[in-house]
């Protein structure tokens, strides 16, 4: 059998997303503010999105990293969950969302949350299979890049101690 074809790599700006929805009154919470969890829902699928993109295979959600949230959103707000790639390993990926909360009767779009989510690529059966590498073009994707290799070695490290 011949040794698989290295892929080749793809630019970061071909697999980002953004994703925009208006915030209704099912989606609030007990304070009248956007719960939570619907904001970490729009964030996993962006963020699918982008690793699909990239992969060109299904993806699965393998771990987030660094959720903060930033500002509360209010029912009535449009918010837009934009994703990138910072890191891609040999099948997994990983996203930073991040997430700007506007009022439709004006006023600037405002940083109201962010997050890293790490996807991994999978063939029909689950497994995990190897995704294209990036090609980096700017001192800052190299910068990110760098930053979220480390965080992957925290997560690697992580699970390590887990399955001891």
């Amino acid at each position: 059998m011949s040794p698989p074809v290295p892929l080749a790599p793809v630019p970061i700006s071909a697999s980002r997303a953004s994703v925009v929805r208006l915030m209704v009154p099912t989606d609030a919470n007990f304070v009248g503010n956007v719960f939570g969890g619907q904001i970490l829902s729009e964030v996993d699928r962006v963020a699918y999105i982008t690793a699909t993109r990239h992969a060109r295979s299904n993806c699965v959600t393998a771990s987030f990293d660094r959720v903060d949230f930033i500002q509360p959103v209010h029912v009535g707000e449009v918010v837009d969950f934009d994703a990138q790639l910072t890191y891609v390993g040999h099948t997994s990926m990983e996203i930073w969302v991040t997430v700007r909360s506007e009022a439709l009767a004006g006023g600037e779009p405002r940083l109201v949350g962010e997050a890293f989510v790490t996807m991994v690529a999978v063939d029909p059966a689950g497994r995990p299979v190897p995704v294209p590498p990036l090609a980096l073009e700017t001192a800052e994707e190299r910068q990110r890049f760098a930053e979220g290799q480390h965080r992957m070695e925290q997560r690697q490290k992580t699970r390590q101690r887990a399955n001891r």
